[in-house]
This record gives structure tokens, C-alpha cells and sequence, in this order.
């Protein structure tokens, strides 16, 4: 893999599975044009570095390690090279996958036991020395092989801050929770179709509206949120695809472009983004592109462009974004062996 430490306008920060090859932790500068990435530097002092998260200020970044003793660590990224902040913190759960920031902790979701972590962030942006609370799921699914018990797949906080949002793809529901003295506490669950799957869910810049992408089908759910009462309320559920997939599709990420007109999707089985429109409280499917690559596990957005973590292709594609159709066009990738996401600050 090139690294070129040139410098650009904005940082990026790349996660991927050490387990499967990947570099660990990746920076990299976006050029002032175009979109581009330039590598910088690879830390791999924690393995598999899935997800990652950048405060509010830019200086910590944070990260899981999706492995199965389960941790998250912090990250001091004011400097050209990430330093750790601290040892990493074990989250009591295993296979962390996804983590947010909500009410000074950062939160994880514990896909491997289906549970919601607590770890409290210091005034200087570093982690304390172990979690102050734990959120257990319970439940299941009629899937028989993927739905046995509950997995936290994503957990954030509402656009308003006051509530977190954690996405279950075993128990397949939605659930609204508060911290009470630093420990998760369930406020409401919410079901959607039983066997649909929710891996992540993405809210409307309106911050009335919500919209999960389901991985044991290819759709994603259309839902209603009362951001005053902790509700929300599933309306439709949309096809991402426009044909059936020969097999398991496994949808992965969503994004909802920053101006509210667009859904855009990733479906690994097939190795494509789905554009859907916005029109009202419904969606409708516009069409798919090509990924760049093969098994896109993450997208995001960043200044006009669409980027796609693609896992077993080992780099990080971006688009830019057609304004008018919200179709993505491929304008090219860097390579970054077992991708799994990307962020920017």
C-alpha cells in the first residue's frame, strides 16, 4: 500500500480488519479537487480497527476492536502519526461494531452478545479506565442461522442528543435509551418486520424521519421519529435493489445526502450502491451503480462526494455525486487491504 503524505484541505481516517490483512488504523489527506485520497500514515497497535469516530472538536478519534474479548480505544490525532490516549478499555462484550458519542460516554455495540456499552470520556478526550454501565438485548428472529439471539449492530445518538439509538439485526428492532448515572437504560423498543434484519439506521436532516437498511433483506424501512417523546414508527419498506438478488444480498451501509433529496445504499452481495429519492415520507428506488470495488461495508459522505469502504477488494472508492440525479460516478479509489470504513474532520 503507497502512502503520500501531501497535504489536502480535509483528514480522513481509514478502520480495516487486521485479522484479514488489513494496515490497522489509516490516515489520509482529501485533495483541494476532486475528492481524492492520499495516504498518510498506518498505525496497527489494535487489531481490527472496524469502525471509527471523530469528536466533536477533531483532536480524539475513536475506535472499536471488533474482536471477540471486545475493546475501544482513543486516539490523540492532532499530529501527522495517531497516538493511543490510553491502554484500550474492554467493553465487557464482545465483537464491538459500531460506537458513538452520547451525553460524554462513548457507546459501543457489541454485535457478538447483543449488548450496549457505556465508557466515559475524560475533559481531555481520553477514555476511562473501564466501562460505567452495560445494556443487555434480549430476543430473537425466524432466521434461523442469523437471528438466535439479539446483535447490536450500530448505537447513536438522535440528531436532537437526547436520546441513543441502538439497531439490533438478531431481535430485529430499534431501541430508544438514556444513560441513568452512566449505565444504558431501555426507554422504548420498537419492532420492524420480523426477519427483516436492521443493521443501520440514518436520520433525515428534518430530524423527523429515519431510515434503517435492513441486511436480511434488501430494503430499507421508511420510519417516523418523535424526537420530544423517544418515538419512532416504521411506515414502509422499500426495495434497494430492482430485481430480486440470486442470493443473500447483505446491505451494509446508508447514507441520506446532507441536503435531505437522497438515500444513498451499499449491497455487498451484489457490489452496488442504490440511489433512492426522497419524496415526502416515502422513497423511491432511482436506480444502482457499480461500487468500485467488491463488498462495500461502509459508505459515507464528504463535500459532494459518495465514498465506499470495499472489504474484500481492499480499497476505499469515491463518486462524485450528480447534484440534479443524486446518481454517483466512479472517479477513483486507493488501496487499503480489508477496508471496512472511513470518516472525515
Amino acid at each position: 500500500m503507497a502512502h503520500d503524505g501531501r497535504p489536502g484541505r480535509c483528514r480522513a481516517f481509514i478502520g480495516s480488519f487486521t485479522a484479514a490483512g488489513g494496515p490497522g488504523l489509516v490516515t489520509a489527506a482529501v485533495a483541494p479537487e476532486g475528492g481524492r485520497l492520499l495516504l498518510g500514515t498506518a498505525v496497527n497497535d489494535l487489531p481490527d480497527p472496524s469502525y471509527l469516530l471523530l469528536s466533536p472538536d477533531g483532536a480524539t478519534l475513536y475506535t472499536v476492536s471488533e474482536t471477540a474479548e471486545g475493546t475501544v480505544a482513543a486516539y490523540r490525532v492532532e499530529g501527522d502519526r495517531p497516538e493511543l490516549a490510553g491502554p484500550p478499555v474492554r467493553v465487557d462484550g464482545s465483537g464491538p461494531t459500531h460506537l458513538g458519542l452520547y451525553a460524554g460516554h462513548v457507546l459501543t455495540a457489541n454485535y457478538g452478545c447483543g449488548s450496549i456499552t457505556a465508557v466515559p470520556v475524560r475533559p481531555d478526550g481520553a477514555l476511562a479506565a473501564k466501562p460505567s454501565g452495560r445494556l443487555q438485548h434480549t430476543g430473537s428472529g425466524p432466521h434461523d442461522r442469523r437471528q438466535r439471539g439479539p446483535h447490536a449492530h450500530q448505537v447513536q445518538p438522535d440528531p436532537t442528543g437526547r436520546w441513543a439509538v441502538s439497531v439490533d439485526l438478531g431481535t430485529d428492532s430499534v431501541r430508544i435509551c438514556t444513560l441513568e448515572d452512566g449505565v444504558p437504560a431501555l426507554h422504548r423498543e420498537f419492532a420492524l418486520r420480523p426477519g427483516s434484519g436492521p443493521r443501520h439506521l440514518a436520520f433525515h436532516p428534518d430530524g423527523a424521519h429515519a431510515y434503517v437498511v435492513n441486511e436480511l433483506t434488501p430494503t430499507v424501512t421508511v420510519c417516523r421519529w418523535d424526537a420530544e417523546a423517544g418515538s419512532l414508527k416504521p411506515l414502509a419498506e422499500v426495495p434497494v435493489l430492482p430485481g430480486a438478488p440470486a442470493g443473500d444480498a447483505y446491505p451494509s451501509g446508508i447514507v441520506v445526502s446532507p441536503d435531505g433529496r437522497f438515500v444513498w445504499t451499499a449491497t455487498r452481495g451484489e457490489d452496488v450502491l442504490s440511489i433512492l429519492a426522497v419524496e415526502g415520507e416515502e422513497l423511491r428506488l432511482i436506480g444502482t451503480a457499480p461500487c468500485g470495488g467488491h463488498w462495500p461495508r461502509a459508505l459515507a459522505e464528504h463535500d459532494g462526494f459518495l465514498y465506499a469502504a470495499n472489504e474484500r477488494s481492499g480499497d476505499v472508492a469515491w463518486f462524485a455525486v450528480d447534484e440534479v440525479t443524486g446518481l454517483p460516478c466512479y472517479e477513483g479509489s486507493v488501496r487499503v487491504p480489508a477496508a471496512s470504513c472511513v470518516v472525515f474532520g
